[in-house]
């Protein structure tokens, strides 16, 4: 049996859980990183030619014969590479020799897993004791499942383009640039393994787990849309506009500044030295006054430093940062105290460090990337010992059934990390007061006035089916004394509130190990518990401007434009793997474990080839509109539809990554005389004639509907997509085939359609969701009776205002 082939320490959470790597791309390379940080021993089995990452630079920067690219140095980290040739029959069973011996498979299109009888379903087959993650745009069933995509046309699909209003409305709305897709789809399909790992464990047996990329980022670029337009009977948002304050342009650079809420933009009023703006009456959102305002708030931003303008705006606790690059990322004084990034083991260029960190120290530091067939002849000398088919015992349906979670955490990052356990059967308690409910329920736009208001939020709902609530106020001695109580029932505490908080009633991890000595404590900081931002307001876009995650989305001719989405659930994402990592070294050790997840190293990782890509080669990666370096032609493009809110605002994405896919377009489009110039016949003659085809394929879009572009290219094997408005994603076929959203009937609101995993668990469950989201204070009897409290105990709580089912007025 193939057992720690690196030959290393046990003491990470993953030490002897081997992974037979058969992939492709970014997601499945992030996939098997954060294995491998985690311990876990990555054998990536490649072709003759090696890995296509081997020889990929976003920037184009040349890459020599025989040498890596710094992305693939920076993935392929503690890795081992074994070259197979899968067309010699003596390699292919050398492979099945390295899945006997294995303890789970990742597979993407595009690897060697492709070819000869190494379909997920036929390693299953095979070898039935291996978890085989697959990754791939739509599933691997489906009405979609063959059809041709990049990432580009997925963001397209799931809503994400135009999902949260992004971009000005003169122009095409904007993507998210990055591949960003592709990383959150990776730390997706990381934690969807581990996940099968604990069936693994208890049964001996494996599983398929078949994660679909337009799923993940359903749940990471939009903002539980179909929920929101079911519940209130409109859609969340149908309007692009600008940001402001968002970023600006200030004497010395770029900085950005939010108000999320109404105190936020008073304050903003009086900082910019307009408090006459300042009108609590006002009819119109924080967004359309700050609109109305913004040549002047513009105006007084470029006449201060960013550093003038941070700090003042953090005197008045708005939501500020710089606006991070490749070129400045590692020197911005936060990340340099933090030690965010680090040297690359074998290469010497500069990569993030871990994207969260553990006491005890379990994580696994990078050693150098494999060379091509580093470590070929050492496995073929190896004899392979399979696993045991026997089953060892009978695998739980739901896999973290058993587990008690407190959940101290409040908006998207934090609930979407606990969210995931509670559909897996976990017993998932949300904690509220009613002086402080969770934040989500009250930004839907609904009326005070109308009864019971905080219940009907879409977010909240999206966030916390499934869970249970309790309210309990420890600002108050009782609630102090309620809460430890509660603690020393529970696995696992999640939070995510800034460090002072808990520090404040004297419930640091210390505290929380007296209570519970093998509790797990995850914490979730926007900047981590210590530098110099650690008490900074850490909402998502700030997240993305001081990651990079804005930098890269927008018109190379404007600012960039905050994303506005994927900071918090890519932080509850790379939390969630921390977590799973710690359940297995208390499994291992009986341990308890801190876990500091903070929000803006999770973001630093997904945005790493931007640093990578200047430490390496000097080459700063901006953004470039619906453009990108992995296609050409990649853009959007207008179709001659009337959408349904009466505009001419209908749109494609088209992204040709392959010279065969250009020669299937210009078939479709009638072999016209531009499109044959030779010059067009290679990407890179393609990228630099760019703002020509564009012209052409704007002029030919113009004239069909949407509908009619994507049935002739996508039948043709084109990647192509309709721009899709959020709230009508339960209306794709694919994802009704895989049962992707979930009927649920709540005491209050309407019944609606709610998003489920963005993966598919051949050993179930078929459904995830049972409960909907808690009332307020739903389950505090239930809770509080279990904790020895009587009728009247609970009743003089209430009267207290300890507990209660009512916001606080």
């Amino acid at each position: 049996m193939v057992r720690n082939p690196h030959n290393r320490p046990t003491s990470s959470p993953l030490s002897g859980y081997t992974v037979i790597d058969l992939s492709a791309g970014i997601a499945a390379a992030y996939c098997t990183k954060l294995l491998a940080d985690g311990g876990g021993d990555i054998i990536a089995v490649e072709p003759p030619e090696g890995n296509a990452l081997r020889g990929w630079s976003a920037s184009g920067a040349r890459i020599a014969e025989g040498e890596d690219g710094a992305l693939f140095s920076f993935l392929a980290c503690t890795q081992h590479s074994v070259v197979v040739d899968i067309d010699i029959d003596s390699d292919v069973a050398f492979l099945h020799d390295l899945l006997a011996g294995a303890d789970a498979v990742v597979w993407s299109r595009g690897g060697v897993g492709e070819h000869r009888g190494f379909a997920p379903a036929e390693i299953r087959r095979d070898h039935p004791h291996l978890v085989v993650t697959a990754i791939t745009p739509f599933g691997l069933d489906g009405p979609w499942c063959d059809r041709a995509a990049t990432e580009f046309t997925v963001q397209a699909w799931s809503g994400g383009i135009v999902g949260l209003g992004r971009g000005a409305a003169d122009r095409a709305p904007v993507f998210v640039g990055g591949q960003i897709g592709e990383w959150f789809a990776g730390a997706y399909a990381a934690a969807a393994a581990m996940t099968a790992r604990f069936r693994q464990i208890d049964s001996g047996t494996g599983e398929l787990v078949d994660l679909s990329m337009l799923e993940t980022q359903i749940l990471s670029l939009t903002y539980y849309p179909v929920g929101f337009f079911e519940m209130l009977g409109r859609p969340f948002r149908t309007e692009r506009k600008l940001s402001v304050p968002g970023v600006a342009t200030a004497k010395d650079g770029m900085v950005a500044l939010g108000c999320g809420t109404a105190q936020q933009w008073f304050d903003l009023c009086a900082m910019v030295g307009h408090a006459e703006w300042i009108d609590e009456d006002s009819a119109l959102s924080i967004t359309e006054q700050a609109n109305l305002h913004a040549h002047q708030i513009n105006a007084w931003m470029a006449e201060h430093t960013v550093d003038e303008i941070r700090d003042v705006a953090t005197a008045f606790r708005i939501p500020n940062g710089p606006v991070i690059n490749g070129a400045n990322a590692a020197e911005a004084d936060h990340h340099r105290a933090r030690g965010s990034f680090v040297t690359n083991p074998r290469d010497g260029f500069t990569q993030p460090g871990m994207p969260y960190r553990m006491t005890p120290d379990v994580l696994r530091a990078p050693e150098p990337a494999p060379r091509l067939g580093e470590h070929t002849e050492h496995h073929r000398g190896l004899a392979p010992t399979p696993v045991p088919r026997n089953e060892r015992g009978t695998a739980k349906h739901l896999p973290f059934r058993g587990m008690r979670v407190l959940d101290m955490t409040t908006f998207w990052a934090g609930p979407s990390c606990t969210h995931f356990l509670a559909m897996l059967g976990a017993e998932v308690i949300h904690l509220e007061s009613t002086a402080r409910p969770d934040g989500t329920r009250l930004i839907a736009g609904v009326p005070v006035s109308e009864e019971q208001w905080w219940e009907k939020s879409p977010i909240f709902a999206g966030l916390n089916a499934d869970k249970k609530s309790l309210t309990l106020d420890f600002r108050t001695e009782r609630g102090r004394e309620l809460l430890r109580e509660l603690i020393g029932t529970c696995d696992v505490i999640v939070e995510n509130y800034t460090p002072r908080v808990l520090e404040n009633i004297g419930l640091d991890y210390a505290a929380v190990r007296e209570l519970r000595p093998d509790a797990i404590m995850v914490r979730m900081p926007g900047f981590g518990l210590d530098g110099p931002w650690r008490d900074n307001p850490a909402f998502a876009y700030v997240i993305e401007d001081t990651a990079g995650l804005t930098w890269l989305t927008g018109y190379p001719d404007q600012n960039p434009i905050e994303p506005y989405s994927i900071g918090d659930p890519n932080a509850g994402i790379h939390a969630l793997n921390a977590l799973l990592l710690a359940l297995e070294h208390r499994r291992r050790t009986g341990e308890g474990v801190l876990v500091e997840a903070p929000m803006v190293e999770a973001a630093l990782n997904v945005t790493a080839e931007q640093v990578i890509e200047y430490s390496a080669y000097g080459a700063l990666l901006n953004r470039d509109g619906n453009r990108g370096p992995t296609a050409a032609p990649q853009n959007l493009y207008r179709g001659n539809d009337i959408d349904e809110f009466g505009r001419a605002d209908s749109w494609v994405a088209i992204a040709v990554s392959t010279d065969e896919q250009w020669a299937a377009l210009r078939e479709v489009l009638d072999n016209p005389s531009w499109a044959r110039d030779p010059e067009l016949t290679t990407a890179a003659g393609r990228h630099r004639a760019h703002d020509a085809i564009d012209q052409h394929l704007t002029a030919w879009c113009a004239d069909r509907s949407c509908e009619d572009i994507v049935h002739l290219l996508w039948d043709a094997g084109i990647p192509v997509a309709k721009v899709l408005q959020p709230h009508r994603q339960a209306d794709l076929p694919q994802l009704a085939h895989r049962g992707f959203f979930e009927h649920l009937t709540h005491p209050v609101n309407p019944t609606a359609r709610h998003s489920t995993i963005a993966a598919r668990f051949s050993g179930g469950p078929t459904r995830f969701h049972h409960t909907p989201a808690p009332l307020l204070g739903e389950h505090n009897h239930e809770l509080l009776t279990e904790l020895g409290l009587g009728g009247e105990d609970i009743t003089e709580l209430e009267a207290d205002g300890v507990i209660g089912s009512t916001p606080a007025r």
